[in-house]
């Protein structure tokens, strides 16, 4: 009798646990792939979508076409290791420790703190297939190796930068040197990650490219050819002192290694046709900051130089030929995302939104639940993608503390109009600009007696120091005391 009982139990579980996996199997297979590419030191002005009379970015330019493009997106911390800290963990850099790039000599043990939670580490306990290829630039010891954060698989470099030929990277936890352009290998070991990816599971694929970070060159020759002959038009060429020659010099380049990039994208994206997954993947096109080039005198991103041929005298805390700064030209990133069945083709979402938004929308993207525990700042942009009416906030806070070229302590709060930057650190460097008549950020009106000024500087100020409280900001005590 028990053992008929047993088998009549096991006719009846066994469908039920068959049924139940096959479930789990569906649903894994219904989330959508992730492919998150991310540029080093792309300008927002470095694409033909933006406008760019020179850039050759046709590959970018039809995910544009096909997908969202956000036009207000920034970055937190115009900077590399804070930017990309941020990314992970929907976090200021003040949170984590992390304000400036991290120099791998000077800081060898500084990183991501370890308990630090990322929407990685939630993607791969949900079932994702996660992997990094490319840059980390956020801690080069053991403990803060990429895969101790969610990363299945890291091919890359764990310091801030890499030659852009022939260079040393590490796959499978050894060091080896590898022929050829950093850009394309980097491109080579996401395209295996693709290939070999278990057809069981979504996968989830960051592919941090170097470039275009200096040094630009050697790019193909394909890549070049565009450049070679180019006498570029430059943002403004009037600038009083400003080095023209220099400034095209370094335009022609910095044009060929985005090209290079795009090129990159253009492979991967055929992979993606060439495999059939197009339809079942989101790909997400950004950078870590922006750049400018020659816009305002300067060269870089927000630990700019001066590109002029007889620079501004030097200050405290500020050595000759820098200029630490928070202009839109840093902060502001290009942004794309293809998400075929949910984002309309060719739209334009014009909302702000920072790369601290990246962690909710990564997870609802996904389909997994946001832990009710976690102190994250970002909301998820998925609403708006799916161009519903949604109450946007469209303010913006962010902040730099340099400590390598030059030492500022830089907070900032920017609307649609308005941009009001505080360096608590160094008095006299406070800016304000009107950014709707204004939007290159010529003009500082920070001291402009006039009533509506000193209104716009009062009401911006209680909102930098409301934000620094939210975050228990370490600057506060500075700021206070102002």
């Amino acid at each position: 009798m028990k053992s008929i009982t047993k088998m009549l139990l096991a006719c009846c579980v066994a469908p039920l646990v068959f049924l139940f996996v096959a479930e789990t199997k569906a649903a894994e297979q219904s989330r959508p792939n992730i492919l998150f590419l991310f540029t080093d030191d792309q300008a927002p002005w470095a694409l033909e979508a933006a406008g760019h009379p020179h850039a050759v970015t046709p590959n970018m330019d039809t995910l544009v076409k096909q997908g969202a493009y956000l036009t207000n997106a920034f970055t937190v911390t115009p900077v590399c290791s804070p930017s990309r800290a941020s990314l992970i963990s929907g976090r200021y850099g003040s949170e984590l420790g992390i304000t400036d790039w991290i120099h791998p000599n000077r800081e060898p043990e500084l990183g991501l703190p370890t308990a630090t939670t990322t929407w990685v580490q939630l993607l791969q306990k949900a079932g994702y297939h996660t992997g990094l290829v490319g840059k980390w630039h956020l801690g080069t010891p053991d403990s803060m190796h990429p895969t101790k954060f969610g990363y299945d698989y890291f091919m890359g470099f764990r310091t801030g930068g890499a030659p852009t030929k022939n260079p040393t990277l590490e796959k499978n936890g050894q060091n080896q040197k590898i022929e050829g352009l950093t850009t394309d290998i980097l491109t080579d070991h996401a395209l295996e990650f693709l290939s070999n990816a278990p057809a069981d599971k979504p996968f989830c694929l960051s592919l941090h490219y170097r470039a275009p970070h200096t040094a630009w060159l050697p790019v193909a020759d394909e890549d070049w050819a565009p450049f070679a002959d180019l006498d570029p038009t430059i943002p403004n060429p009037d600038y009083p002192n400003l080095d023209v020659p220099r400034v095209k010099k370094m335009t022609r380049e910095y044009l060929a290694s985005v090209a290079g990039v795009d090129r990159n994208v253009g492979r991967i994206l055929q992979l993606l046709k060439d495999k059939h997954l197009v339809d079942n993947t989101v790909v997400i096109f950004s950078s870590d900051h922006g750049y400018n080039m020659g816009h305002n005198g300067i060269w870089h991103k927000g630990n700019g130089h001066w590109v002029l041929t007889k620079n501004p005298p030097a200050t405290q805390n500020i050595p000759n030929g820098q200029r630490p700064n928070m202009y839109d030209n840093s902060i502001r990133v290009p942004t794309i995302i293809r998400w075929p069945g949910t984002i309309k083709p060719g739209i334009k979402i014009e909302q702000t939104v920072s790369n601290l938004d990246w962690f909710p929308t990564l997870l609802e993207m996904a389909g997994v639940e946001l832990p009710s525990d976690l102190n994250i700042h970002g909301e998820s942009i998925v609403p708006l993608l799916k161009e519903k009416n949604v109450d946007w906030d469209n303010d913006f806070y962010a902040e730099y503390s340099t400590k390598h070229q030059s030492h500022t302590h830089m907070r900032m709060i920017r609307t649609p109009e308005w941009k009001l930057i505080r360096d608590f650190l160094n008095e006299g460097r406070d800016e304000l600009y009107h950014l709707t008549d204004d939007p290159a950020e010529a003009n500082n009106l920070i001291n402009a007696d006039t009533p509506e000024v000193k209104s716009i500087i009062k009401t911006l100020d209680a909102k930098i120091l409301d934000n620094m409280k939210a975050i228990n900001d370490p600057v506060l005590a500075s700021a206070s005391a102002r």
